[in-house]
């Protein structure tokens, strides 16, 4: 059981690092746009902070139902190793969204450029 647990919090914590590390890639290639550079940096580093310090907890709670499943380890491995992965995904989904509409705010706020 605890191989499966040590395996679980090594699978699961990658995954986070993974998507969160993906959340930040896409705010860095947003960020070359010249107009939307800040916003997209700064929206990027908060909403990836966000979305790790939920997505840990997560994992912690999920992880927590290995505990309950002894009965039978290999298949409560499975099924909580497949809940956190999905958890993690819709909210990867969600900070992804949340980052366009602070993209798609800041358009709107970005005075036109005076032609020289």
């Amino acid at each position: 059981m605890f191989v499966l647990a040590a395996l679980y919090i090594a699978l699961g914590f990658g995954g986070l690092a993974a998507l969160a590390i993906m959340i930040l890639r896409i705010g860095a290639l947003l960020g070359e746009c010249p107009q939307s550079r800040a916003t997209a940096r700064a929206g990027a580093v908060t909403i990836a902070t966000g979305f790790s310090a939920i997505g840990a907890g997560g994992v912690i709670l999920i992880g927590a139902a290995l505990a309950l499943l002894a009965q039978a380890p290999m298949a409560g491995f499975l099924v909580v190793l497949g809940f956190a992965a999905l958890c993690l995904g819709l909210g990867f989904t969600h900070a992804i969204s949340t980052l366009r509409a602070v993209m798609f705010d800041a358009q709107d706020k970005v005075p036109p450029a005076i032609p020289a």
